[in-house]
């Protein structure tokens, strides 16, 4: 995964967790905006999301960036 997209998980996952609690869920689609202007990053998120981690479609914002960070 690159550093771009790390670092942007990392900051929804912090800002979500802020407004939310740690109880938040978010999808991976929440690292984005609604229009598809990025589609390589779009499918590292969803390829690392789904095919290497096996998740959920929405997991804990706390478990997320755990996982980043590791």
């Amino acid at each position: 995964m690159t550093s771009t997209l790390k670092k942007k998980i990392v900051e929804v996952c912090n800002k979500k967790i802020a407004q939310k609690g740690t109880n938040v869920g978010v999808s991976f689609y929440a690292f984005f905006k609604n229009k598809n202007d990025n589609p390589e990053l779009l499918m590292e998120a969803a390829t690392w999301w789904i095919q290497t981690h096996k998740l959920n479609h929405f997991e804990k914002a706390v478990k997320i960036k755990e996982l980043v960070q590791d």
